[in-house]
């Protein structure tokens, strides 16, 4: 079956601001539209000509649960134009960038704002299922006498609070925390807490020096929050991260024996990225000069225990597919939800036994850390869980055309087991 070229016109993202303690300073929709709006103004189409917007979201608030509609309204979209949300978790934002490509491939949509956002800080706090109970009890009591009864059964630990994003990344069907499955990862690989902590080194040494050097210049736009403070690049960033300074961290997920720390792993932060995706007519219509084409995309599915080998299974199907080597690849973008993760998904390229297990191929082979994540990922970055699948991608277009290559594969870990990745080739100019 033959589908029609989708290509990436335009991109931009926020930046993205770790959590400190408390409410950060946007909502998700906040964040989506601050960038979404700058995006728009150097388009030569306006947002109500937009054929719809699609917003993946993990953790919309209450009051924008169908936040894809908040944004595009907020936008100035108009009545007119649909917009909707997915949730894929961590690749929410990448499976807004396949929405739109399904509904362009197949004709229903020629051009389409998919935007990833999520502001973790602003995760719910919840009542316990004991304390639900409870005050259910005391609301459905009728008379003085049976709501003082009811009192009477109030105990002081119903105050204490379930923090919400705790028990999303808690996986429900296994029962463990998405820490726990990077350890299993390590155990399996036998990666050392020493690798780990030099990977997380790396991640923030070369993401200063892709800030240092304007390689975030072209998809990263300053934000302005209510109070008139500007926010103008990543925060989570630290040059003092060494691997001297990492060592001394405690584990976190498996104490006290394990080796996943805050330090290797991704950021809890708040951000949002959006791309403009356009088919060919849309690109003629408007006279737009994309900056890539998406050749493929795949989701694939593993043992949730084992999350962290999704991008590893989603990339294997798109290289099997289009009879490409590891070499091939000019850059890769693997999300880094923890350095053992990553590291993982380069273990499990090189072993034979584990692609012959689940693709039925031979090892793909080594591949050069030269070209993966390249300036830096999600442990210095952060990992807006909604936001990250289209920042990857967006990044990888960026990156491919810095680095003057051409082709690249963006790839995600899913908490539930489950991974994705995307093709892009740059568009010569």
């Amino acid at each position: 079956m033959s589908f029609k070229p989708v290509y990436i016109v335009d991109g931009a993202r926020t930046p993205f601001l770790k959590m400190r303690g408390g409410r950060g300073p946007f909502s998700a929709a906040d964040l989506a539209v601050q960038a979404a709006q700058a995006l728009m103004l150097r388009q030569p189409f306006k947002a109500s000509e937009l054929s719809e917007v699609i917003v993946g979201c993990a953790a919309p608030t209450p009051d924008e649960t169908n936040i894809g509609r908040v944004v595009g309204l907020r936008l100035g979209t108009g009545h007119k134009v649909p917009a909707w949300t997915v949730m894929r978790n961590c690749a929410s934002g990448m499976q807004a960038i396949d929405s739109g490509i399904a509904n362009i491939q197949t004709g229903r949509s020629e051009l389409v704002l998919a935007v990833g956002t999520d502001a973790l800080s602003r995760a719910p706090l919840l009542f316990s299922d004991k304390a639900v109970d409870w005050l259910a009890s005391f609301n459905s009591a009728k008379s003085f006498g049976q709501k003082l009864s009811a009192l009477k059964g109030f105990k002081l630990n119903y105050l204490a609070p379930v923090i919400g994003l705790l028990k999303g990344l808690t996986d429900p069907v296994v029962g463990i925390s998405m820490g726990q499955t990077a350890e299993n990862l390590a155990y399996k690989f036998r990666i050392s807490r020493t690798e780990m902590d030099e990977y997380s080194a790396r991640s923030h040494a070369r993401a200063i020096k892709a800030k240092n050097t304007q390689h975030f210049a072209d998809e990263l736009l300053p934000i302005i929050d209510s109070k008139g403070n500007l926010y103008h690049e990543d925060d989570g960033v630290r040059d003092d991260s060494t691997v001297d300074k990492l060592a001394k961290l405690k584990p976190v997920f498996d104490k006290p024996s394990g080796n996943i720390t805050a330090g290797n792993s991704s950021q809890v932060t708040d951000g949002a990225a959006t791309l403009i995706l356009a088919s060919e007519e849309a690109v003629q219509r408007y006279g737009l000069k994309p900056l890539a084409k998406i050749v493929d995309s795949q989701w694939s599915a593993l043992n949730p225990s084992e999350m962290g080998l999704g991008p590893v299974h989603a990339s294997a199907e798109i290289l099997m597919r289009h009879q490409l080597q590891l070499k091939d690849i000019d850059l890769w973008e693997i999300n880094e939800a923890f350095a053992a993760q990553t590291l993982a998904c380069l273990y499990a390229f090189n072993d034979e036994t584990y692609c012959q297990t689940h693709f039925n191929h031979p090892a793909f082979g080594v591949l050069d850390q030269e070209k993966l994540n390249i300036d830096g990922g999600a442990i210095a970055i952060g990992h807006p869980v909604g936001a990250s699948g289209a920042r990857i991608v967006l990044h990888l277009v960026h990156a491919l055309k810095q680095q003057q290559a051409k082709r690249g594969i963006a790839s995600i870990c899913i908490g539930g087991g489950q991974g994705g990745a995307m093709l892009v080739e740059l568009i010569e100019e």
